[in-house]
């Protein structure tokens, strides 16, 4: 009782605050938690003219959508595709991006310091459809840059888009970079937070610039990598739409090598029509993104207690 009279308490004395956050509660009520009703359709076989919750439920106790996803052998190469990229891209990227952070705050012209974090942030605002097209005009195996140039210098012509490995560097090299820049920002605020005075004592000691980068820099922004490793692992199976279908496409020759769910699911829409099938797919996908942030969590409260989300 004494608990409830203390929250009915807080309620009034702030209740303009309460009353000034209620519309953004409402908002989030209605946009990502009444449309959750709808997960239902993973266990049903869906049919347009009765709706969701009057279509028959699945065979085998409602599971039939998950198991066609796994026998048709889709499920696990989808899902093993898609913790590689984002793996490999999260790795990549957040490595290049600390690299570019530690550079330009180790240069000493401001103007030029300035505008190369411009230049280096610029391709976060270009869209991947324009990222695309500039991808298929410079691969492209008849009308390509590359080709044009390769044959000017008497090579032979290579069809890229006919080699699914070489597509893993690819995709690699466009992820790095579209998001080194925006990346290497919380990087360079992390270091210009560290407290000068240690750099001075380094100088003082002698310490070169390796030195100081080793000994104060990285173990000073490790905090910083941690919490950004957690907060991108939690998508680890949810692959960037954008980037793999507009540099991919609808060429089926690299499906096996780049399908991700957020692909498969797509085409699956578009092509079938197999609405039960495809909530079942992303169904499975946010479970595993669930377990997997709390396990990887766990983890890291297990080794380092002050650098858990939760």
């Amino acid at each position: 009782m004494k608990q409830r009279n203390g929250f009915l308490r807080e309620m009034r004395r702030n209740r303009t605050l309460y009353a000034m956050l209620l519309p953004a509660v409402l908002l989030a009520v209605v946009i990502l938690y009444i449309p959750m009703a709808g997960l239902v359709v993973a266990f049903k076989n869906y049919q347009y003219n009765l709706g969701i919750f009057d279509s028959p439920w699945a065979k085998y106790g409602g599971f039939d959508n998950f198991r066609f996803l796994f026998i048709s052998g889709k499920g696990f190469s989808i899902t093993l595709n898609t913790a590689f990229y984002n793996l490999f891209n999260l790795v990549t990227s957040q490595a290049l991006s600390m690299v570019v952070a530690i550079v330009i705050t180790e240069m000493r012209g401001r103007i030029f310091k300035r505008a190369t974090q411009s230049v280096i942030f610029l391709p976060y605002f270009i869209s991947w459809i324009i990222v695309g097209s500039f991808a298929y005009n410079f691969f492209n195996y008849e009308i390509g840059s590359l080709n044009n140039m390769m044959e000017a210098l008497g090579g032979a012509r290579v069809n890229l888009y006919g080699i699914p490995g070489a597509w893993v560097f690819i995709i690699m090299a466009f992820n790095c970079w579209k998001w080194v820049g925006y990346n290497s920002i919380i990087y360079i605020a992390a270091i210009t937070s560290i407290d000068a005075e240690c750099y001075e004592a380094a100088d003082i000691d002698g310490a070169n610039i390796w030195r100081k980068i080793a000994y104060i820099t990285l173990p000073s922004v490790k905090p910083t990598v941690i919490v950004i490793f957690l907060l991108n692992i939690s998508r680890i199976l949810r692959g960037d739409f954008q980037m793999f279908f507009q540099l991919i496409g609808m060429n089926g020759q690299l499906f096996n090598a780049t399908d991700v769910i957020d692909t498969y699911v797509f085409r699956s829409l578009i092509s079938g029509g197999d609405v039960g099938m495809t909530a079942a797919a992303t169904l499975y996908q946010s479970v595993l993104c669930f377990l997997i942030i709390i396990a990887v969590n766990w983890l890291v409260k297990r080794t380092e207690p002050d650098y858990a989300l939760f």
